[in-house]
């Protein structure tokens, strides 16, 4: 997948997020999306993302983007949740498929996240 096509599909991730539209949120992810946070990971389904989206409350304003291999974006984010005063500094492995997300696996910092998806990367490029 090209790299543009890598940003569309997280960009169109994040405004689903920031918009709490739940048919952009659906039209956003496959059914279902890998996900990865702070509650556990696994699979989950896209009415389950519109879910998550509408309870959490979160917001997401995206700082850094880094493809790796390709399908994969790490991108590096200001998360900031309802009851927050300040935002949270986060980063995002991303994989798209179908010009979709098909997995957003949230970890604490960039270097985690560049860790992990450097490994997704290899298993995603051998047989």
């Amino acid at each position: 997948m090209a790299t543009a096509t890598l940003e569309e599909a997280v960009n169109r991730w994040h405004e689903a997020v920031n918009s709490r539209s739940p048919e952009a949120a659906r039209a956003a992810v496959t059914d279902p999306v890998v996900v990865l946070g702070p509650k556990g990971a696994g699979r989950i389904s896209a009415d389950d993302f519109v879910d998550w989206i509408d309870h959490s409350g979160i917001a997401l304003t995206a700082r850094s983007w880094h493809p790796v291999g390709h399908r994969f974006l790490v991108v590096e984010q200001d998360a900031r949740w309802p009851a927050d005063e300040e935002p949270t500094r986060v980063a995002t492995v991303f994989r798209c498929t179908g010009g979709r997300v098909s997995a957003a696996l949230r970890l604490p910092d960039l270097r985690s996240a560049l860790d992990l998806a450097l490994i997704c990367a290899e298993l995603d490029e051998t047989p």
